[in-house]
């Protein structure tokens, strides 16, 4: 089962991050939290990576319905979204919103999932057409 939605861009990873906000906001995500892997594994183990950034988007109308039905998906809330280099490009990965229903059994959470992965769909389309 993949569990990922990923595109490759032939962009530098700053403005990668920048476009991901971006594209993510105009599909009515917030980014929540913002995790610098690079930065924190260095500080933290000396250890040396290439960029990565994992951002904890949500989109608020969507986590409210995912939550009505379920309140332990907090769990699985918000979306991460993964930006990394890879040797000249950079990668975007977000969650596949379809792992929510197949973790946990409910299908009244498709629909919720289903629109969620339309929304994120449509961001990583935007930074593929970019």
């Amino acid at each position: 089962m993949s569990y990922d939605r990923t595109v490759r861009l032939a962009i530098d990873f700053d403005t990668a991050v920048t476009a991901v906000r971006k594209a993510l906001a105009d599909q009515g995500f917030g980014i929540l939290t913002e995790i610098d892997i690079k930065a924190t594994l260095k500080a933290k183990l000396d250890h040396d990576m290439e960029d990565y950034v994992i951002l904890g988007a949500c989109n608020p109308p969507l986590a409210r319905r995912a939550l009505e039905t379920d309140r332990s998906i907090g769990l699985l809330l918000p979306c991460n979204v993964v930006v990394r280099g890879d040797g000249d490009t950079t990668v975007v990965q977000a969650l596949d919103p379809g792992t929510m229903v197949t973790l946990t059994g409910l299908d009244a959470l498709g629909p919720v999932a289903d629109d969620a992965t339309a929304r994120l769909d449509a961001a990583l389309s935007a930074l593929s057409a970019g």
